[in-house]
Order: structure tokens, then sequence, then C-alpha cells
């Protein structure tokens, strides 16, 4: 049986350095409230990272470790404390793929005073749908999640067409980078073939060349725009569009456009230790929640729950599978969540 959710997503090793808005070292090192990883000098803090890894977990909130995949490429310099804890997530999700004759992908995440800075330490190993054909575990899943450029995301797709038999649900998160008005016509030519497209309110916005900061009025803009331009298949497509403290908002050609507000919203700040990773674990929530409830506003529901646990630490969330019928993340029940999250939005 194939997995349902498989990220093309890169894993890497996250550093984070804490600064002062002047550029001198703070000394901060921002312990998480649920526990670190490893440590290296007092402000820097190493977690593991990448928009893959989050969006997997943010999967393996609601989903069993053998419906999930990812592939992590292993380096020589591959931690132990990094081994054990993808292990505790559960070993069917992960392929490992071994060179000894390079690192493990590295970033280092900024934060200098307000501002949040990211880059890649290391040259990047990216995947594509042909990589998954190599691992008979992972080829041909269900749902497929994707992270790049508009350009690199035509290449995917194009790949997937020639995979026969194959005809997946692509879920595409544009590169922050890469979402600026000169990319808008590449991501014209391929929004027939997007299922779901999910920028955050800043890169939709941006895309769209419509002014900032975000409001719920421009937001609902964007979101009709990019549904006029023909997202999805015969026009089903779906538009997410991620507003951390303000929520998300959806609309489909058939789907009546709707907010669901964040687990952890502006009254609940204390909760948000840092939100590296939330975009991503949402999307792997909603993959999920697509697959457990077959209804868009529920799956919503499911990625914001996911969402509200990977921002309460650096790094990712941590599970408890002593009852493997009732896992728990960072000491609390998903489902309790789930319950609450619903109750407050009349679902």
């Amino acid at each position: 049986m194939g997995k349902h959710f498989v990220s093309l997503g890169m894993f890497i090793i996250d550093q984070f350095q804490f600064l002062a808005a002047d550029g001198t070292e703070t000394g901060q090192s921002q312990d998480p409230q649920v526990g670190t990883l490893f440590r290296s000098t007092p402000c820097i803090h190493l977690e593991i990272g990448g928009g893959g890894t989050y969006a997997a977990i943010g999967a393996r909130i609601w989903l069993p470790a053998h419906e999930i995949g990812m592939i992590v490429d292993r380096g020589n310099d591959f931690p132990e404390d990094v081994q054990r804890q993808l292990d505790a997530y559960g070993s069917e999700m992960w392929h490992f793929r071994d060179n000894a004759n390079r690192g493990t992908t590295r970033a280092v995440n900024i934060y200098r005073g307000e501002h949040r800075g990211f880059n890649y330490l290391t040259p990047r190993i990216r995947l594509t749908p042909v990589d998954l054909e190599d691992v008979p575990s992972l080829a041909r899943p269900d749902t497929i999640h994707f992270i790049c450029s508009p350009s690199r995301a035509a290449d995917i797709l194009a790949e997937a067409d020639n995979i026969q038999g194959w005809t997946p649900t692509t879920l595409y998160e544009p590169i922050p980078d890469r979402c600026v008005p000169e990319e808008l016509p590449a991501l014209q030519k391929i929004l027939s073939r997007i299922d779901i497209l999910s920028p955050n309110a800043e890169e939709a916005l941006s895309l769209l060349s419509i002014p900032l900061p975000p409001t719920p009025h421009t937001i609902q803009e964007a979101a009709r725009r990019f549904l006029d331009m023909g997202i999805g298949p015969s026009s089903r497509g779906i538009v997410v569009i991620r507003c951390g403290a303000m929520g998300a908002f959806f609309e489909g050609h058939d789907t009546p456009g709707k907010w669901i507000p964040a687990f952890w919203d502006e009254a609940t700040t204390g909760h948000v230790v840092d939100v590296t990773g939330a975009g991503n674990g949402f999307l792997g929530g909603l993959a999920a929640g697509l697959f457990l409830s077959r209804k868009i506003d529920e799956a919503i529901l499911y990625a914001t729950v996911s969402a509200s646990f990977v921002v309460e630490q650096l790094g990712l969330p941590k599970v408890d599978t002593t009852d493997p019928n009732n896992n728990l993340w960072n000491g609390d029940s998903p489902r309790r969540r789930l319950e609450e999250l619903r109750r407050r939005v009349g679902l």
C-alpha cells in the first residue's frame, strides 16, 4: 500500500542565532518550552528543520507513520540526537539516503532584533518525483507537497505527468523569496495543475502587487484573483492563504470563502515561541485532514491544530506514543484541540 502524503521538501539541520538590533550577540539561546535537541554555543541553538520535515510532522500529528513519507539526505555529520528524534516519530516515515562524501544540509535562522533572516550554509539537495520512483515505499503517493519557485514547480508537475497511472493531489507552497510580481506569469502557467495553492498572506499580496500590510479585505481579494486565473484541474482547485495570528482564509470555485481562526490567536501569544515551520506543518495537517474528513473546511481545522503544536517551541513538537491510539503532542491531545476549535467556529 502506498503512502498517503509525501513531501518533496528538504530535511535541514537548522541553526538559530540571536542578535541584537545592532548585530551584536545577545547570549540568548531561547530554550523551547518542550526541551532542546542539542546546543553548541550560548547564542546558537540547533534543531531539526526543513519545510518538508515540518510538513511531514504536521501530517504525522494525525496519521500513522506508515502513511507518511519523506526522503532524508543523511550526510557524514548526521548527529545521533537527530536520528533518535526522527525515529521517535516513526521510522517508517523516513527514507535515508546516505552520502559519506558530504555533510547534511544546514541553514541558519538569524534573529536580529525583530527581523528574521534565513541562509543556507551548505548546498541544497532538491527532490523530484523521479526520486520517489526510486524508492518503492514512496512511489506514487496520494498527495505530494512541494515548496519551490513556480518555474521549478512546472518541472515537478511535468515529471509527475510522465509517471504513468499517477494523478496525485498537488499541494503547492510557493517559496517565499520567489513570491514577487515577476514570478506571476510562471505561476499562471501551472495553476491549472495545482489542486491546492497555499501562500501566506504577505506572499500572496506580493505576487499580485497588492500593497502590504495584509487586511481581511486584501487577503480575500487575493484568493479571488488566484481563482480567476483558473486554479485546479477543471477549475476544482482551492486557494488557502495562511495568515498567522489572523488564521487562514480559503476559497474554491464551488467552495464559498471562509475564515478559520488561529488556535493560538493574538490574545494567547504566550504560547507562541517561534513560528518557523508553522505554515509547512499547517499544510501537512491539511493533507491529513482532507484524507480523514474529505471536507476542506474540516481539513483547515486539522491544519490549524497542527500549526498550533509547531509554534510552541523552537524546532519540532515532541510526541508521546505511550498510548498508540492517542498519541500526545507536547503533552496534549490533537483531538482535544480539534474539538475545541470546532466548537469555536461552530462546525
